[in-house]
């Protein structure tokens, strides 16, 4: 029987997209807040720090005849429906 070698399908806790790897991203989101009748801004606008997380969802995957389930970002779902391939992985397909 041959051999199948599958990209990560050790299912880790962390965040991450096994295909592409997509992950958490620190960042800043702004208020931007108006002074009287329309004119500039009173003060300065505050800023927060967030996080900007990736849409993961949990799949069953088929990969050369073999079926893993795995956490993909929704990107790399919309590629396997469309194009039936990712970067190197060839015969791939959602269950």
């Amino acid at each position: 029987m041959n051999k199948v070698e599958l990209p990560c399908i050790i299912a880790d806790m962390s965040y991450v997209c096994q295909l592409c790897d997509k992950k958490t991203v620190h960042g800043q989101s702004h208020t931007h807040q108006r002074g009287v009748a329309g004119k500039r801004w009173k003060s300065r606008a505050p800023v927060t720090k967030r996080l900007f997380k990736p849409n993961l969802q949990d799949v069953d995957v088929i990969i050369a005849g073999v079926t893993a389930k795995m956490r993909l970002c929704t990107k790399c779902i919309k590629r396997i429906r469309n194009y039936k391939s990712i970067g190197d992985i060839k015969n791939i397909a959602l269950q």
